[in-house]
């Protein structure tokens, strides 16, 4: 490779580490039955270490009906699905999983995609594309999927304020009342922990004649009845027209999906190119899948747990005087405020405690706003979470950081 572009990506790396932004991997296994305990591998040796930053809020993927389920699909089926969906790669598991998708949420058809981030860019993309002139109305925290499916579309696009209905309305009112309208917005915002204002959206979409997108990534599982989501939960499912979520979450699995009318629905299998060019999920991650589903649809047990641990946690976080943000969900972040900070504490917390938590910094959040975002399980015990405050107690002596108002 000519040096010129060698001393380019040199260039880029270089700034990243200036800032304190460069991001290092953690190299993990996770031990099943055990976690949030997990090995963490160094060239020092292997030695476990207490996850806290793991998206796998309810611990479903150690769930024993889960591997059960992967371990008859890997023996029945094998490993890939060996193609995309359209040519070989359509398995049973696939329809069944979008069959348990689209009864979660009461639609009447879902799609599965590789990923919740291939879903929302894919899906937001293709109706960009079938609706001429489509407006989409994104709420300025929307998750990165969601803009670059927006930016992919290349319709006109307004950004209204952080759940400030009235910007949204002026917005509305000020675009041309017969062209196509979509409102785009999530129904927990993961990294301030807030939820999205799901009827009061509805109620805008139904007064300009807008479309609803909602991505429920954060919330499925974990909210509603049978752990339909936040939509769910506020009773505006009905009034959402394309749900938008993932299996890589609360369900413990990988993959995201659509569910709405099977119109729309058939309209994105058939249009997207991010879908119809994509091998298909593994049949074991969609009969994993299946079970988290089928088993939360039926048990509160590790819902309540979770939020029991969340409100728990937020507690014993202010008592210490951390700066804990203020969040009425399952999410726990700790104000830090710099980026080269908040590497400090992540690294001391991993090096001298065994406690793994990974900084969160721009673009992820603003600059001046990174923290350490932590994520609670019903696993995480009474004795961990004791352990979690002490060590940040010391790190923020240590630090000299500054503390709660």
């Amino acid at each position: 490779m000519p040096s010129f572009y060698l001393s380019r990506f040199r260039e880029a790396l270089d700034g990243l580490k200036r800032e304190g932004r460069y991001r290092t991997f953690v190299d993990l296994m996770r031990k099943c039955g055990e976690f949030p305990i997990a090995e963490c591998v160094t060239l020092n040796g292997v030695r476990p270490v207490t996850v806290w930053c793991s998206n796998d809020y309810l611990g479903m993927g150690q769930h024993p009906a889960v591997v059960a389920a992967m371990h008859e699909a890997l023996d029945r089926v094998g490993t890939g699905a060996g193609g995309t969906r359209n040519i070989s790669g359509t398995t049973h598991y696939h329809v069944e999983l979008e069959r348990e998708l689209a009864d979660l949420h009461g639609k009447e058809a879902a799609l599965t995609f590789n990923s919740g981030f291939a879903s929302n860019d894919t899906t937001l993309a293709t109706l960009a594309k079938l609706l001429p002139g489509l407006i989409i109305f994104s709420d300025e925290l929307n998750h990165a999927s969601m803009i670059e499916g927006i930016r992919h579309g290349r319709c006109e696009k307004r950004v209204f304020r952080h759940n400030d209905l009235h910007h949204l309305e002026e917005l509305l009112g000020q675009s041309d009342p017969v062209a196509p309208k979509l409102i785009a917005f999530e129904a927990v915002y993961s990294m301030d922990g807030d939820f999205g204002l799901t009827n009061a959206m509805c109620d805008l979409a139904a007064k300009y004649n807008a479309m609803t997108y909602l991505d429920e990534v954060h919330g499925v599982g974990l909210y509603g009845p049978r752990g339909a989501g936040v939509a769910a939960r506020d009773g505006a499912m009905d009034r959402i027209d394309i749900i938008e979520g993932t299996l890589a979450k609360a369900y413990g699995m990988m993959g995201g999906y659509i569910a709405g009318k099977a119109e729309m629905v058939d309209c994105i299998r058939s249009f997207a190119p991010g879908f119809i060019f994509s091998t298909a999920l593994a049949p074991v991650l969609a009969a994993g899948a299946i079970a988290s589903i089928r088993h939360l649809k039926e048990s509160n047990t590790e819902r309540h747990a979770l939020h029991e641990n969340a409100a728990n946690l937020k507690s014993m976080f202010r008592n210490a005087g951390l700066p804990v943000m203020n969040s009425p969900s399952h999410i726990v972040p700790l104000m830090v405020g710099e980026a080269g900070l908040c590497k400090s504490v992540a690294d001391v917390l991993l090096n001298d405690y065994a406690i793994y938590v990974q900084p969160i910094n721009y673009p992820t959040v603003s600059r001046g706003t990174e923290r350490l975002r932590f994520t609670p399980s019903p696993v995480h015990t009474k004795a961990m979470m004791e352990e979690l405050v002490r060590a940040l107690d010391d790190v923020w002596m240590k630090l000299h950081l500054q503390r709660a108002a």
